[in-house]
């Protein structure tokens, strides 16, 4: 249950760092967040998952290295992207929504592949499930609008 609600916090912090970072580097007297930092919490953040993800649903070695990979792969993708909305200008926070939901929906789809059935029941009861019904929900409110 931690785990998805620390992955939706996470999703959450990302783009309130990226809404209120000019804001903040201003009131910081214009100093520059570097990049290497935003790397490093990044990194910390994915392996505090990998750890959390392993113990709890008791990963086999095999799952623990696609977990990672697939974190890695998909939290660096989607801060890259919020990234360039903020370096862009951005303002609209539903875009920023969208580009979180579409990687969080890559996650969770992955992680279904690579979950036996129990670990998959333990995951979902951890608030994946939830998450995917916001997500979901999010979706059919944003389609309905078209």
């Amino acid at each position: 249950m931690k785990n998805i609600h620390i992955m939706k916090k996470l999703a959450c912090l990302i783009l309130t760092a990226i809404a209120c970072s000019g804001p903040m580097l201003y009131a910081q007297e214009h100093e520059i967040a570097k990049p290497e930092d935003e790397a490093k919490k990044l990194q910390e953040y994915i392996d505090n998952q990998i750890s959390k993800l392993e113990s709890t649903l008791k990963l086999e070695d095999w799952q623990v290295y696609y977990v990672d990979s697939i974190l890695n792969n998909d939290y660096k993708a989607m801060h890259m992207e919020l990234k360039e909305l903020q370096d862009s200008k951005v303002m609209n926070s539903d875009i920023y929504a969208q580009i979180s939901d579409k990687w969080l929906e890559q996650i969770y789809s992955s992680f279904q592949k690579i979950f036996n059935d129990e670990q998959w029941k333990k995951y979902l009861k951890s608030g994946a499930a939830r998450e995917k019904k916001a997500r979901d929900k999010r979706a059919a409110k944003k389609d309905d609008g078209k």
